[in-house]
C-alpha cells in the first residue's frame, strides 16, 4: 500500500480547491510512473469531485509494458464513499476501460437504492458496516488480484490508512510554494497513534523536493 501526495512548503495540498498548481512536469511524470506500477488507484469521493477525476490514463508505452506483464493496460480506479453520493454519469465511471472498470468502496450501511445504482455503474466492494473499513477493503482488493494499491488522497482517506497502520510507502512531493488552501496531507481520525516512516530516497528538480518514505521498522 503506497500513497503519492504533493504539498506546498506550508503543508497545503491544494490551491483554489485543486492540486494542479502545486504540481510540476516532473511530479506529473512521477504520478504516471506510480500509476503504471499499481493495480488499483484509490481516492476519496471528495477528491474525485474536486479534482474531476476520469479513469486512469497511461502513455502507450506503459500500457504495452503492463499488457506484456499480463496486467490490464491501466489500473482500476477505486472510489471510497460511505454515502454513495456520486455522479454515475461522470467520466470516471462511463469512460473506464472494460478490462479496468471503476470500483466503489462503501459500507453496509449505505442506502439500498444508492447501492443498487452503484452496482449498475461500477464494481462495488462493501467493506465495513457503519463506515468504510479500509483494512477490509484492501483484503477484498487483494483477493481480486490487486498486489499494489496507490492512494492519491484525500487527507481523510490517507489519514485512515496511516491510523490503521496500512500504509507501507509515501511518495511526497514538496512544491516550492506557499499560500494554498488549509488542506493538509493527511487527517487522522481521533484517537490515532503516531506512525513513523524512514526516508528511503530524495531528489531535487527546479526547487521541488521529491521524498520517498517507507514504514519504519518498529524495532
Amino acid at each position: 500500500m503506497m500513497a503519492n501526495m504533493v504539498a506546498g512548503l506550508d503543508g497545503s495540498t491544494s490551491i483554489d480547491g485543486r492540486v494542479g498548481a502545486l504540481s510540476s512536469r516532473a511530479d506529473a511524470a512521477l504520478l504516471k510512473l506510480l500509476r503504471s506500477l499499481s493495480d488499483v488507484v484509490l481516492v476519496g469521493a471528495e477528491t474525485l469531485r474536486r479534482e474531476r477525476y476520469g479513469p486512469v490514463r497511461l502513455p502507450e508505452e506503459r500500457r504495452q509494458a503492463r499488457i506484456a506483464a499480463g496486467k490490464p493496460a491501466v489500473p482500476h480506479l477505486a472510489v471510497v464513499s460511505r454515502s454513495l453520493d456520486l455522479d454515475w454519469g461522470s467520466p470516471a465511471f462511463v469512460e473506464a476501460e472494460p478490462e479496468s472498470p471503476t470500483m466503489v468502496v462503501t459500507a453496509a450501511i449505505a442506502d439500498p437504492a444508492r447501492l443498487a445504482e452503484a452496482r449498475a455503474a461500477a464494481e462495488v466492494v462493501v467493506a465495513g458496516d457503519a463506515g468504510v473499513d479500509l483494512g477490509v477493503a484492501l483484503k477484498h482488493l487483494a483477493a481480486r488480484g490487486a498486489a499494489v494499491v496507490l492512494c492519491e488522497g484525500g487527507p481523510s482517506v490517507l489519514g485512515q490508512l496511516v491510523s490503521a497502520d496500512l500504509l507501507d510507502e509515501l511518495c511526497l512531493t514538496l512544491s516550492p510554494m506557499m499560500g494554498g488552501d488549509p488542506l493538509p496531507v493527511a487527517v487522522a481520525p481521533e484517537p490515532s497513534a503516531l506512525a513513523r516512516f524512514a526516508l528511503g530516497h530524495s531528489a531535487v528538480e527546479d526547487s521541488t523536493l521529491f521524498l520517498r518514505y517507507q514504514r519504519a521498522d518498529p524495532s
